[in-house]
């Protein structure tokens, strides 16, 4: 199994939300990807990570009340910092230095982005939580992780999705012939025109060295052994 140097780590927000309650953050939950990420930085590995907003506020919802899309993306961004501040001050509290970074300009809470200052961080031992997406509306978080992979030259993203083992060939809620993808190449899911990823995303690792695996964190676990797993979830590298 290949070690990784550097990694980006792309949460949802509704992995972190409680769902029982009916509140936005799980502590249990941010406290246990806090120890799991401690337990990379204790094997040398770079981290950083995109997280979602949808604990917070989702699009289906901006389009049901009729909000300008452009607006919708821009709170959504917005969330996503309340995440990131979240996340960095659980991390701390578990002895993991970090540090937020936003594509908007939201100078007293985080600095913005700058690849050089994202790497320079990595490398002096602290988690980087990307925040605000791509500071621009139309983006999703994936397209965001591709980017920050791309920018960070990080050997890998590891995406956890919640409710499903990795990618399907067509929505396992809706097609119960649907199958797991094990491995695939970027050109191939692009032809196949997959939903559950973000078409840009693709588009942008498609002819890069970054390793692509989508994998369940419903079983936490899956965030250790994943690191020594090449089976667990779906792997996605470029093609021949």
């Amino acid at each position: 199994m290949e070690k990784y140097r550097r990694v980006v780590l792309k949460l949802s927000g509704e992995a972190l939300s409680d769902k029982e309650k009916k509140k936005i953050f799980q502590p249990d939950t941010l406290t246990a990807i806090a120890k799991i990420i401690g337990q990379y930085i204790a094997q040398g590995i770079q981290v950083s990570i995109v997280v979602g907003a949808g604990n917070i506020w989702r699009g289906k919802l901006a389009s049901q009340m009729g909000l300008d899309p452009e607006d919708a993306d821009y709170m959504g961004m917005v969330a996503t910092v309340i995440n990131a501040m979240a996340l960095k001050s659980v991390l701390e509290l578990n002895g993991t230095k970090a540090k937020v970074l936003s594509a908007l300009e939201v100078e007293s809470v985080a600095p913005k982005f700058e690849k050089q200052l994202a790497i320079d961080l990595l490398e002096s031992g602290h988690v980087v939580i990307f925040a605000a997406g791509t500071g621009r509306p139309h983006f999703t978080t994936d397209t965001c992780a591709a980017l920050r992979a791309l920018d960070i030259d990080a050997d890998v993203i590891l995406m956890a999705k919640e409710g499903v083992e990795g990618v399907y060939t067509a929505n396992p809620y809706e097609d119960k012939s649907a199958k797991l993808i094990k491995n695939a190449s970027y050109h191939e899911l692009i032809d196949l025109n997959i939903q559950a990823l973000d078409l840009s995303a693709l588009d942008l690792l498609k002819d890069s060295a970054i390793t692509l695996r989508v994998f369940s964190m419903n079983n936490l676990e899956n965030f250790i052994n994943i690191l020594k797993d090449d089976k667990i979830g779906t792997v996605i590298r470029k093609g021949n």
